[in-house]
């Protein structure tokens, strides 16, 4: 392990820059939630009309991300993660200026996904992936994942103190200057281009067409694919819709903004803790048995009339279970079909994310507009969570994961 642990040392500025970049670009996306309600009321615009760019967003994440990873092995990760640093700017300068419903699909929704597609956890696990050892790589995916918590740590108590003294478009002005430092990040993390790929398993022969063929037929991965639909539209729902949900029950604005911290805070420590356990365990059961205690977390919650112990209490528990699903998604890819594809399966595992990302976000707006409540939202939210949940655990006892066997590279 030290010896590991030395080999690191020259290539920690691609792991830092990693780091930093899904810290801000992850950070500031997660905290937009903060300016919905004075954006609306502002602007004249409905909360399923935000939620729709919200929803916008994830999609346009979600489909981009294949071909974002494909592109990666074609032009290099260090032109992309530029390109999408600048991409993040204007679509923040988008939203900020906006005075309707265009301006917002526009920068929150079309930019700001298409951006995530290129900084956000496919690129930077990628380039983490590649630059350290199997040894220590789930380990290292962790501590990646880790950092995507600290930039909503920052950004929210810092928008939503700026909204709330100086308004909402001030608040975004201070989420333009945090995004400006991803372009200086990306350029060093893209020097994971310079280094030497992995072999893959299957052979470096293939496809991308070919591989994704392979992946689709692979049991393991399909049931992880499927079940990962679960985890957005679990934690898009909050992001988007607990700062509206606590300001209904009439508590203070700043306790979501605190919310967003403390689940920053804690996602810190679960990312850290199921990147070593995915390094020790069967990294599919890992992931069944996070969505099993998100869905009993969220039910609990939402039963009971918040107040402000109990939210940051909850705040915990989903941030120590928010963001472990990243090293143990891309640990199980990198390990059963190799680092050269990890960005492209990845971004394919990640489609049915977003597209549970894109139900989480409009879906709990459309229910609130309609019933002007969010209990059948939630209650949504944790029947098919849980139900996922056992699905994934079932599967993985019944077929424990074997990343040597061949039909993570059979035809």
């Amino acid at each position: 392990m030290n010896n590991s642990l030395r080999a690191m040392r020259p290539v920690l500025p691609i792991l830092i820059g990693a780091s930093l970049m899904l810290s801000l670009s992850m950070g500031l996306r997660q905290s937009l939630g903060i300016f919905m309600p004075p954006l609306t009321k502002d602007i004249g615009i409905s909360v399923s009309d935000f939620t729709l760019a919200i929803a916008v967003q994830n999609l346009a994440w979600g489909f981009l991300q294949p071909l974002a990873g494909a592109w990666a092995l074609r032009l290099g990760f260090r032109r992309l993660m530029v390109a999408g640093s600048l991409l993040y700017v204007a679509g923040l300068m988008l939203l900020v200026t906006a005075h309707g419903f265009v301006s917002v699909l526009l920068g929150a929704g079309v930019a700001i996904g298409a951006s995530m597609a290129l900084t956000g956890p496919a690129f930077a696990m990628a380039v983490a992936s590649r630059s350290v050892s199997a040894a220590v790589r789930s380990s290292v995916l962790g501590i990646i994942s880790a950092a995507g918590s600290l930039g909503a740590l920052m950004a929210a108590p810092l928008g939503q103190a700026l909204a709330q003294t100086q308004g909402w478009r001030v608040g975004l002005y201070g989420f333009i200057a945090l995004s400006l430092i991803i372009l200086p990040a990306a350029w060093y993390a893209g020097r994971a281009d310079k280094l030497p790929m992995p072999p893959s398993p299957g052979g470096d022969d293939q496809s991308a067409g070919e591989m994704t063929r392979k992946a689709l037929r692979h049991p393991p991965f399909v049931v992880m694919t499927l079940a990962y639909f679960v985890c957005g539209m679990q934690l898009i729902f909050l992001t988007t819709h607990l700062p509206s949900y606590l300001a209904i029950c009439g508590l203070d604005p700043m306790l979501s903004a605190q919310a967003l911290g403390v689940i920053g805070g804690f996602n810190v420590l679960g990312s850290l803790f199921f990147g070593w356990a995915g390094g020790r365990w069967n990294k599919l059961l890992l992931l069944g048995g996070i969505y099993v205690l998100r869905s009993i977390g969220i039910a609990w919650y939402f039963m009971t009339f918040p107040t402000p112990t109990s939210t940051l209490v909850f705040a915990a528990v989903m941030g120590f279970l928010w963001l472990g699903v990243g090293p143990l998604v891309a640990g199980s890819i990198s390990e059963t079909f190799g680092v050269r594809w990890q960005a492209m399966l990845g971004g394919v595992a990640f489609m049915s994310h977003q597209v549970g990302s894109f139900v989480g976000a409009y879906g709990g707006g459309l229910i609130y507009d309609a019933l002007g409540s969010y209990s059948l939202a939630w209650q949504v939210g944790a029947a098919v969570g849980l139900t996922a949940g056992i699905v994934q655990v079932a599967f993985a006892l019944a077929r424990p994961h074997r990343p040597q066997a061949p039909l993570a590279v059979a035809a």
